[in-house]
């Protein structure tokens, strides 16, 4: 109920496209700092991109330059654009509001259930 649900996961191939969207019920996420998480199978979760609350967009070194984070107002929604996919980005995506600046913040809160992502031939 008081949480993040991720949507747009799904099989494609390497060097495919796919688009993700989280959306929060409980808040206008216009107003907030959300991240994108992702954690592949058997590993640490990973930070992949984040938006402050004026714009400004980090990404991971690991992402940059293939993925793109934004927002969709209207819809109350912010979505991760991953391009040039490779099998390493296998495995599930999730948001959470940061607990300070994207920049800074360290510890994270209302983790969505995630939307699985397979990258594979």
């Amino acid at each position: 109920q008081v949480q993040f649900v991720e949507s747009g996961g799904g099989l494609v191939q390497p060097g495919g496209s796919l688009r993700l969207s989280c959306t929060h019920s409980g808040y206008t996420l216009d107003d907030y700092a959300v991240a994108w998480f992702h954690q592949a199978p058997g590993k640490e979760r990973e930070r992949v991109a984040c938006i402050s609350s004026i714009g400004e967009v980090f990404y991971a070194d690991s992402v940059k330059d293939r993925f793109a984070i934004s927002r969709d107002n209207p819809k109350n929604a912010v979505s991760l654009q991953m391009n040039s996919l490779k099998p390493e980005d296998t495995g599930v995506y999730s948001c959470a509001f940061p607990l300070g600046p994207c920049d800074f913040a360290h510890e994270y809160a209302h983790w969505g259930r995630g939307t699985q992502v397979a990258v594979s031939s």
